[in-house]
């Protein structure tokens, strides 16, 4: 950097050896204008899960508005969704749900989720 000062990276969760995931995608209620949605991240994998970040697209116009045990942020239609604290850890078999409003009509269930790098079902 020209003044000399480097700044600190925000920490990116990594993917472990043994982690695999599913994810549960809701949308709770719709109105003319906007939606809510439940969102449920599964651990499937055999190593648990310290610190999270789930990404997805959009198919449409979707914006997010608000939401609740997950910060949310959006860049066009990339969507992604990292723990509050108090739920960043997922045993095997354990799960961390969070939700979100959203302005716009809710498309087509998003694919191709990821969390922390890895591909879910």
């Amino acid at each position: 950097m020209p003044d000399g000062s480097d700044p600190t990276p925000t920490p990116t969760p990594t993917p472990a050896p043994g982690a695999a995931c599913a994810v549960t995608y809701e949308v709770g209620s719709s109105w003319d204008g906007g939606f809510t949605t439940d969102v449920t991240v599964r651990n499937t994998g055999t190593t648990a899960v310290d610190g999270w970040r789930l990404g997805w697209n959009f198919s449409g116009p979707e914006k997010v508005t608000g939401a609740w045990n997950a910060t949310v942020t959006q860049s066009g239609a990339a969507v992604t969704a990292t723990d509050a604290g108090h739920n960043k850890a997922i045993a095997p078999g354990g799960s961390a749900a969070f939700g979100f409003q959203g302005s716009g009509t809710p498309g087509a269930s998003p694919t191709g989720f990821t969390l922390n790098g890895v591909h879910c079902t």
